[in-house]
């Protein structure tokens, strides 16, 4: 047993509050409309509120792992409550075949390949600082950007789901850039090691299911 039961249930709690307030955000329940969730116009969540909610949230991983899979999209389908089958999606080929979202299909189709190249740096290279990278490949703005471009090719009832996908997009690549930072002079651990390929694995597996929706 704990000889600080009370302080680590402090803790914990603080934790908990920490993570209820990042996560709020992410809610499957919130209300979404055409695409709206993810508009500036609607005060976007920015970079840094998200560096601020993911911190918390690798924590939290580590001490309350069920809390850390509330960001999950799930599967398609029946898997999943929000997110349809691409099959099943109704796109407006119009809107599809525009130069805003054709441009924007590219983008995506370099996000994924951008996650693919980090992890064979990271192969060859597990000291590796991607953070650079992350930042560059990655840029936040852009990324949400070519989403939403993405989205409004879409009908209604499918973008409750992609909605869904793009937020897990979003808070991934935040909690991407937090977990591969490492201190001056300390080595990457294989534990640490082996959650930044999962962050880069789960990041090219979400960018690729996005794109399902669009071919």
């Amino acid at each position: 047993l704990s000889p600080y039961p009370y302080l680590k249930m402090k803790f914990t709690a603080f934790i908990t509050s920490l993570l209820f307030v990042g996560s709020s955000a992410f809610a499957p329940g919130a209300t979404v409309r055409s695409s709206t969730a993810l508009n500036a116009e609607k005060g976007a969540t920015s970079r840094m509120e998200f560096l601020q909610q993911s911190a918390a949230a690798v924590v939290a991983a580590t001490i309350l792992p069920g809390q850390a899979e509330a960001a999950k999209y799930g599967g398609f389908g029946a898997g999943s409550p929000e997110v349809v089958d691409p099959k099943d999606a109704i796109v407006d080929e119009e809107i599809l075949k525009s130069d805003a979202v054709q441009s924007a299909l590219t983008g995506v189709r370099g996000y994924k390949t951008a996650a693919v190249d980090m992890k064979a740096t990271l192969a060859s290279d597990s000291q590796a600082d991607i953070g650079p990278k992350i930042r560059s490949d990655f840029d936040f703005s852009k990324v949400r950007t070519d989403l939403n471009a993405i989205n409004a090719a879409l009908d209604e009832d499918t973008q409750r789901g992609t909605d869904r996908i793009v937020r897990a997009i979003l808070q991934d690549i935040t909690e991407l850039e937090v977990t591969q930072k490492q201190k001056p002079g300390v080595a990457r651990s294989e534990t640490r090691l082996s959650n930044v390929n999962k962050k880069l694995d789960k990041l090219e597996k979400s960018f690729d299911d996005y794109l399902a929706f669009a071919n």
